[in-house]
């Protein structure tokens, strides 16, 4: 095995993994699922210094070994991401593994009831974070010849569903810059996948969206088509660290979408 392929194939314990929105939700899930899984040191990046705070100790709960720290930024600043990046890199000394687990605080509209002035907020608070932390890390990436993006969008970007234009659009810009980067980037060793769920059980976006009147009817007819079962953060999460091993070392440019039976496409 060639020095670029023993990089690309890297272990869990081997591993450094900075988690952008990880401080709940799919991203708290996923930190605790790679410290369960060997690896030494994790960062979360998130805007909320008490949540943060939390976070790392759930994960030190449950690992009692690994390094985790916490950095707060809003990673859709550029100024901010870069110095979080950054801050992540000296804690870490590498950055093997980036997910990109940011939602935006939205809930589906139909066109017609969204103000004009809305739009471009709501493209750029989903859709920047993962753009901005994948083209951060990117070099540091190159540098070691390896590494892995795990860019998380939804099944909004992949299926029309009335009500989620402006964000369908957005999950379709993650999907399609995920499946460009993952070209870009594969002479590196690098590989770059996206999920794409649908409801996720036992998060913030969840509550959200189950409370408004539009969405929730929205929702509500998603979920009977779960026949497989709601999706959980711990299943994203599992997915994640398998995306990780080295077994994982050939998937790259890849949208999955772990629905519960919600869509095939």
């Amino acid at each position: 095995m060639t020095d670029a392929n023993r990089a690309h194939a890297r272990t869990i314990s081997e591993s450094t993994v900075l988690i952008v929105g990880g401080t709940a939700g799919v991203g708290l899930a996923t930190a605790i699922e790679f410290a369960l899984a060997g690896a030494t040191a994790i960062a979360l990046i998130g805007r909320n210094v008490e949540r943060g705070q939390q976070a790392c100790a759930a994960v030190r709960l449950r690992a009692p070994e690994v390094k985790v720290t916490y950095i707060a930024a809003d990673a859709n600043d550029p100024a901010q991401a870069i110095r979080a990046a950054n801050e992540a890199k000296s804690e870490l000394g590498r950055i093997d593994v980036l997910v990109n687990s940011t939602v935006a605080a939205i809930v589906p509209r139909l066109l017609h009831d969204t103000p004009p002035e809305d739009i471009a907020p709501m493209l750029l608070g989903q859709m920047l974070a993962p753009l901005l932390m994948s083209r951060i890390v990117l070099p540091w990436m190159r540098e070691q010849h390896g590494g892995l993006i795990v860019n998380i969008a939804s099944d909004a970007g992949k299926l029309a569903t009335p009500g989620e234009s402006v964000i369908g659009a957005a999950m379709a810009g993650i999907i399609m810059f995920s499946r460009t980067l993952a070209m870009e980037a594969k002479r590196d060793g690098i590989r770059v996948n996206t999920l794409t769920p649908s409801l996720i059980e036992g998060t913030l976006t969840y509550d959200r969206v189950t409370r408004d009147g539009f969405s929730a009817k929205l929702f509500e007819k998603a979920a009977r088509m779960a026949s497989l079962g709601l999706t959980q953060p711990e299943d994203l999460a599992h997915l994640i660290v398998f995306l990780a091993r080295p077994e994982a070392a050939r998937i790259t440019g890849q949208t999955i979408s772990p629905n519960g039976g919600i869509s095939a496409a």
